[in-house]
């Protein structure tokens, strides 16, 4: 006796169209919600103004600050560095 299981597949071909469908309308819902409603509001990300920036300059007349002093200036070498193929092996 064999054993059957075309109950099962039917549920499966009858499942997964549905659930297509029902996917397909939440989109097409959100889609004519967002753009063809007829209510002009602005969103809340573009209705936010940025924070006005104000630099306190003070800061640079603090006398700790006036104490520092620069570096010297690093000259790079005047010497070649390395060898002229460093691919080559080493010599024995």
């Amino acid at each position: 006796m064999a054993i059957t299981f075309s109950d099962e597949k039917k549920s499966i071909n009858f499942l997964t169209p549905a659930l297509v469908l029902i996917f397909v309308l939440v989109i097409v819902f959100f889609i004519w919600r967002g753009f063809f409603s007829g209510s002009k509001e602005l969103s809340p990300l573009t209705a936010v103004k940025p924070p006005e920036i104000k630099i306190n300059f003070e800061i640079f007349k603090n006398p700790i600050l006036k104490e520092l002093q620069p570096f010297e200036e690093i000259k790079p070498t005047e010497e070649t560095i390395g060898r002229e193929n460093p691919f080559l092996p080493y010599a024995k």
